[in-house]
């Protein structure tokens, strides 16, 4: 479209716009919530950790952070924490919880958001297969208990630190299509004012 045209003209110079790997690596993320039950290896979850741990956070206080949950138990517990929406738990190798310290900074929220975002598209890059499960503002079940709550009773964080919510994970049982760059919505981008 024009509107694109004219957006990656004036932003990138053409040699980085013929081959930007990221992108690409952005366009191939997709969630994926259906795993083979084959172990994931330790040195690609230490790489989707570290991606979430050099995440930007609010003046560099890091207010995020992560519980790693492999015991199978656990993740059949944990399946239940959103009604509905956190089942794919039960058939992951293992998931992470991100957490954020309400008391080391007032935008927890985003960044804990940031290291979420930057652990799933890690995991994509190392073939492994990911979902982000929401919990903030969730709720476990119809009699009103919150995912938060539902979640802090088995993992034990307290009551200062607040659940942003889980990447589950597992080697994939196949993934969905890639992205198409001709796809995106380069008319909700607006030059100036809206």
């Amino acid at each position: 479209t024009p509107m694109r045209a004219a957006l990656l003209w004036t932003w990138y110079p053409a040699e980085i716009m013929e081959e930007n790997r990221l992108l690409e690596q952005m366009l191939r993320r997709r969630s994926v919530r259906t795993y083979t039950g084959e172990k994931v290896p330790m040195e690609k979850l230490n790489r989707i950790i570290e991606a979430g741990l050099s995440a930007p956070s609010s003046r560099g206080r890091g207010s995020c952070e992560l519980i790693v949950i492999r015991d199978r138990q656990m993740l059949l517990t944990l399946s239940g924490c959103r009604m509905g929406s956190a089942r794919m738990l039960a058939g992951a190798d293992c998931c992470i919880a991100v957490l954020g310290n309400e008391e080391v900074s007032d935008v927890w929220v985003e960044d804990c958001s940031i290291a979420l975002a930057q652990m799933h598209l890690m995991a994509d890059a190392e073939g492994v297969g990911s979902c982000i499960i929401q919990g903030r503002l969730r709720e476990a079940n119809p009699s009103g208990l919150t995912t938060e709550n539902y979640a802090r009773a088995f993992l034990k964080f307290p009551s200062t630190y607040r659940l942003l919510g889980f990447l589950s994970l597992g080697m994939p049982d196949g993934h969905p299509e890639p992205h198409k760059e001709e796809d995106l919505h380069f008319e909700k981008v607006h030059i100036h004012t809206f």
